[in-house]
């Protein structure tokens, strides 16, 4: 068996299933793992190791049993600590809620554990999920583990360092602008955004509900394909579930895209994409091809409807959650994070009711255009080098604000589309940090495009290199 460290999410349950590793094991390895490398990276809020390894005794006693055994059973995770676990604190990376108990376990983590998986405790994140880059001005920036010096990726900062640095097998995060695209890209992982209405959202604290998603940051598209298949689907504590299916996504995996299009949409992404950036997609695009996609050429209209419409969406429904804060506590709040938020207690109520109304027509004319009649579209997940944290919190204002657009110009409008996407790592830019593309599906697509990211994941070795450094300790 290769080291514990190296093991994913499917290797490691269908391991434990078969009595080769036992749960105890697994998660003993993670928790010394996350302690001796997660405040390097400043990727762990807290952990649990007594709960952990009690619940991983109890599968293990269960297997001994003869007892059924869940397609999760004994995998060790943590997750974005603004998922809701009674009873423990949840901070959300933020002063104002250090000490907020919640009474209420998030869906999603109760459907992690009723499939076997084990909680080893939170990560940390960006301040109220509101930063493309890990940025904390509370609790620190997240750290990359392939380079300390540059952004780790946000806001699910932890969960993606954590997952690439080999201390976890999967994480949990959440994404309204790109929060679990980013880290994914960053860190070189594979990062699910669902559909908006796929996963509950029920028990996580929102930033932006119309925008917010719940999905995996885990180091393959199976592995991804095996969480979301537990994480998905309606439940009764989130209406805007009601049309979400419940299916296995792992099993339309077969490493075969004869039938399937992948649309290649000019010129907003690919235009902002750097030289070393643009030929790493291109040699995405071709193994693709290879594994049986057919690639059309497709166009896109001008973007600046779309962002601005999300950028609006985004500052109102924030606004609206924090306004008390904002008025009693402006002093809790970054620099950084109030100067995005309060700007949407100044938008007309009409101005809010038109980007809500819009939102259908501009969906369907991005599917018409980008899309087209293909199934699915590729595109960059970061057109840029992942960027030095330097360069994203030093010099003027605009500089920042520049850095940071360069940051989310591929991700903020799927968000406001409502639409899936999964990031794929594809190689390793100038600077010696991951590469990423996007697929981007249709509404409820996510089979799609998990089966081509698993596809180009089985002849490519990206979502495997590990960063330097992250050997036993």
């Amino acid at each position: 068996m290769s080291a514990l460290f190296e093991l994913g999410v499917v290797e490691t349950a269908d391991a434990i299933a078969d009595g080769s590793l036992s749960a105890e094991t697994a998660t003993s390895a993670a928790l010394e793992r996350l302690a001796a490398y997660g405040p390097a990276l400043n990727a762990v809020v807290s952990l649990d190791p007594e709960g952990a390894l009690a619940r991983a005794r109890a599968t293990d006693l269960a297997r001994a049993r003869g007892e059924p055994l869940g397609p999760l059973a004994g995998v060790p995770m943590a997750h974005k600590d603004l998922l809701y676990r009674a009873g423990r604190p949840c901070a959300g990376g933020s002063l104002i809620r250090r000490d907020f108990v919640p009474d209420e376990t998030a869906v999603v983590l109760e459907r992690l554990d009723s499939a076997g998986a084990i909680d080893l405790g939170r990560l940390q994140l960006a301040e109220f999920a509101l930063s493309p880059t890990g940025l904390n001005a509370h609790y620190g920036h997240g750290r990359n583990p392939w380079n300390p010096d540059y952004c780790s990726g946000g806001s699910s900062s932890g969960s993606g360092a954590a997952v690439a640095a080999r201390l976890v097998p999967a994480a949990l995060g959440s994404d309204t602008g790109g929060s679990i695209r980013h880290p994914a890209a960053m860190c070189g992982i594979t990062g699910v955004k669902p559909t908006h209405g796929l996963v509950p959202l029920a028990g996580a604290m929102p930033l932006a509900p119309s925008l917010d998603s719940i999905g995996p940051l885990c180091r393959s598209a199976r592995d991804a394909a095996r969480l979301l298949s537990v994480i998905a689907g309606p439940s009764p504590r989130d209406g805007s579930t009601v049309l979400a299916p419940r299916r296995d996504y792992e099993a339309g995996l077969s490493g075969d895209l004869k039938g399937l299009s992948i649309a290649v949409p000019e010129p907003y992404y690919r235009e902002a994409a750097d030289a070393d950036i643009l030929a790493l997609l291109d040699d995405s695009l071709k193994v693709l091809a290879e594994r049986g996609a057919r690639i059309v050429r497709t166009a896109v209209r001008d973007m600046a409807a779309i962002n601005s419409a999300m950028q609006l969406m985004m500052a109102v429904e924030a606004a609206t959650l924090h306004r008390r804060w904002i008025e009693e506590r402006p002093d809790d709040y970054g620099a950084q994070v109030l100067s995005r938020i309060a700007p949407g207690l100044a938008y007309p109520a009409t101005r809010y009711v038109e980007v809500v109304s819009l939102r259908g027509p501009l969906t369907a004319d991005w599917l018409a255009t980008a899309m087209g009649e293909a199934d699915m579209v590729h595109i960059p997940t970061l057109p840029v080098a992942v960027p030095s944290i330097a360069a994203t919190t030093e010099g003027s204002a605009e500089a920042v604000a520049a850095a940071l657009g360069r940051v989310t110009h591929c991700t903020r409008a799927i968000n406001y589309l409502g639409l899936p996407s999964v990031a794929v790592p594809c190689g390793f830019a100038h600077n010696g940090l991951p590469a990423s593309f996007q697929l981007v599906g249709r509404p409820f697509g996510e089979a799609a495009l998990l089966r081509a990211a698993d596809a180009y994941q089985r002849v490519t070795p990206f979502h495997r290199a590990p960063p330097p450094g992250y050997g036993a300790p």
